[in-house]
């Protein structure tokens, strides 16, 4: 998915288009050995020129599946011009080197080869599916596409107009200007409080040469993570890594983001909107994901939103109440904060009640502490669901960037739900006690709520 929803070209031929979608589709059911957890088929794979990757030699279907991070993102957004990494992202697919965007698209599109790329706040990332037998077109397009990106003015202002639209649909999405007006009030002056797609305002005044020194800075080897799964072997993917990746400069030029705390915790931020039901985005401070904590952290928040069907946020606010019809929370650990964020949505006239008993059952949570059969319901759900994380080549591919990102080691998928596994009633109540020191939550309103307290 592209950092923005843009209009591409229109003209590639219909059986094209149906070539591509039946290769897409197979590669999204193509079955995935590493769910068995065998971390010995994962290899390190070393570049003549010193570039890693981490591969998962696969060849149940003949396809290759590549997913890529350059660490920094939409925090490298120059202050004045939040959009960037979102815009670049979604251009670097639209022509490079000497092919033009409907040239560029026009050979994937005979390939039956999808390259994306999106840009998150801390990385900007790149997704190939290829056929193994078409693997070398889709990495020479790979490297023309990080390597010499073409920023057309054709391109630019017909994705930009793209990036806008979707900025303006947000304008009336509940939802989205919840999350939005979370972040901004969590992190005002930082750049984790500006719109990764950037503002109606912003867009407009990105030219290309903004776009041109963000790869400039940003795309480079130090901060390059990969990750290949399927028919490849790492004796054709070493060289390949270099033909990709190797002109790329050395070290990244990236601008120190400070770490940071979320502000207003305890407060509401409401925005108003005509509109029957109010979208809730809330967030406090969480655990960073190299914490010793983390993973009973990760359980205690699976007891308290992170189930879909058995969390207490489920059954207090959707179950006994009828409140909304979903409600949930995770953890997001940013490079620069970490946080616990969830949202649900409510008609106007009961939003102040969900909000106060989202309070209370998180206060209550961290006061008291889960069950042991809460405890061992959640671990049971977490070691049984890991599996589905590898059920497809792409997944696998996927999780491997992050762990690499994570920087959790080649053993992790191993190791994983043993860590779990062995977290106690003690382990989760010593988190609990960890978060009551910082237990008030910032709520982001979207909508016409009504009752509210704080």
């Amino acid at each position: 998915m592209t950092g923005a929803a843009t209009p591409r070209r229109a003209g590639l031929s219909r059986s094209l288009l149906s070539l591509a979608a039946a290769t897409l589709m197979t590669i999204a059911l193509a079955p995935a050995s590493l769910a068995q957890s065998e971390t010995t088929r994962i290899q390190r794979v070393i570049s003549p020129g010193g570039i890693e990757a981490w591969l998962v030699h696969d060849t149940t279907l003949p396809l290759v599946a590549m997913e890529i991070a350059f660490l920094g993102g939409a925090a490298q957004d120059p202050t004045e011009k939040p959009g960037v990494a979102s815009l670049t992202s979604s251009l670097l697919d639209e022509g490079a080197g000497d092919l033009d965007s409907r040239a560029f698209q026009d050979r994937m599109a005979e390939k039956a080869i999808e390259l994306r790329f999106d840009a998150s706040r801390d990385s900007l990332g790149g997704s190939l599916r290829t056929l193994s037998e078409n693997v070398d077109d889709a990495f020479a397009l790979m490297a023309l596409a990080v390597n010499a990106p073409r920023f057309d003015d054709e391109a630019v202002e017909r994705i930009r107009q793209g990036q806008l639209a979707q900025l303006r649909r947000r304008l009336n999405d509940p939802s989205s200007l919840a999350s939005l007006g979370w972040s901004a009030a969590a992190f005002p002056g930082h750049p984790y409080g500006r719109p990764v797609a950037g503002t109606l305002e912003s867009v407009p005044t990105i030219s290309r040469d903004d776009l041109k020194a963000f790869v400039g800075r940003t795309l480079a080897r130090d901060n390059l993570k990969i990750a290949v799964v399927g028919d490849i072997t790492a004796e054709k993917l070493g060289p390949a890594l270099d033909a990709m990746f190797g002109a790329l400069p050395a070290k990244a030029q990236l601008t120190p983001v400070a770490d940071v705390e979320p502000q207003g915790l305890g407060t509401d931020v409401v925005k108003t909107l005509d509109v029957p039901q109010t979208s809730i985005v809330f967030g406090g401070i969480g655990l960073k994901r190299d914490d010793p904590d983390f993973i009973p952290a990760f359980v205690l928040n699976h007891i308290f939103g992170g189930s879909a069907f058995s969390s207490r946020l489920f059954s207090e606010v959707r179950e006994k109440r009828g409140l909304a019809y979903s409600v949930y929370s995770h953890l997001a650990p940013l490079d620069h904060t970490a946080l616990i964020l969830g949202g649900t949505a409510t008609k106007n006239e009961r939003a102040g009640e969900s909000a106060e008993l989202i309070r209370s059952e998180y206060q209550r949570l961290l006061t008291v502490g889960p069950s042991e059969e809460e405890l061992e319901d959640a671990k049971s759900y977490l070691i049984g669901s890991f599996a589905l994380r590898f059920d497809s080549s792409a997944k696998v591919a996927s999780q491997l960037l992050q762990i690499q990102i994570d920087n959790l080691g080649i053993d992790y998928i191993d190791i994983r739900n043993q860590l779990v596994a062995q977290v106690t009633l003690d382990d989760v109540k010593r988190v609990a006690a960890r978060l009551n020191e910082h237990p008030a939550l910032l709520f982001s309103l979207v909508g016409k709520p009504e009752g509210l307290t704080q």
